[in-house]
């Protein structure tokens, strides 16, 4: 593989495991602020807009983690068919599913970036007591969107020219009934 490829494959793969990291990260968050509305009930206290945040950050990582599991083989795939084909067959399919998902996935882009420009535009805010900025959270799904299309763009343009995709699983990961 050339130098700039491997470079390229390098960057991708990087930016996949790093969100990755940050959807982790906003599992953290949300179980952190959790914990501390409970404490805040039980000392009498009010944290508005606990449950707003930690809805920012399931969404956040929900988006982020689309791409990582992408390319761990997290996402849900029947194989059936693919297990009882012939390998051009096979490329065939694949091919065509990868296809009708990258083109699917830049099409929420679109729109989803039209949306987050929207609300940034009119300054939109949530209805809750936080108050938030809703192209902040908006950003975060777009972002999370983004890198979903690149990565199955990504195994697209790698079927295409190799014959296979790029999408591994763990040993570990697979059920006893695959």
């Amino acid at each position: 593989m050339p130098r700039p490829l491997r470079a390229l494959r390098s960057c991708l793969d990087f930016l996949y495991v790093v969100a990755g990291v940050l959807a982790a990260m906003c599992l953290v968050a949300i179980l952190t602020l959790i914990v501390l509305q409970m404490l805040a009930r039980w000392t009498g206290e009010v944290f508005p807009g606990a449950p707003d945040y930690a809805g920012y950050c399931m969404a956040a990582a929900s988006f982020l983690a689309f791409a990582n599991a992408l390319n761990r083989g997290n996402h849900i795939r029947v194989s059936i068919l693919l297990n009882a084909v012939g390998t051009g067959i096979r490329r065939a399919i694949e091919t065509w599913c990868f296809a009708i998902g990258s083109a699917v996935a830049w099409y929420f882009v679109y729109y989803a970036q039209k949306f987050v420009y929207f609300s940034w535009k009119i300054n939109e805010i949530s209805q809750g007591q936080d108050r938030t900025a809703l192209w902040i959270p908006q950003s975060l799904m777009l972002v999370g969107a983004v890198l979903l299309a690149v990565a199955l763009t990504d195994h697209l343009i790698h079927l295409i020219v190799t014959g296979r995709h790029r999408i591994r699983r763990d040993l570990v990961d697979r059920g006893f009934g695959e």
